[in-house]
């Protein structure tokens, strides 16, 4: 399963760890929709900032 991670608040004022996080993933600004497969890793910092991230599952072959 692929995941389409999206930006949609914005980090300023954030805690550190959470920007980090972000970078991590590869959103550097408001609105930028990434894609990782699905593993316990990028699950777990999903998790940290899901407060600031929209997150859509879809399937492999698309």
């Amino acid at each position: 399963m692929i995941l389409e991670i999206t930006l949609r608040k914005s980090p300023i004022g954030r805690p550190p760890e959470h920007r980090v996080t972000l970078k991590t993933l590869g959103l550097t600004r408001l609105q930028k929709t990434v894609r990782h497969r699905e593993t316990p890793a990028i699950a777990g910092m999903v998790r940290q900032v899901s407060h600031l991230v929209e997150v859509r599952q879809v399937p492999e072959g698309e």
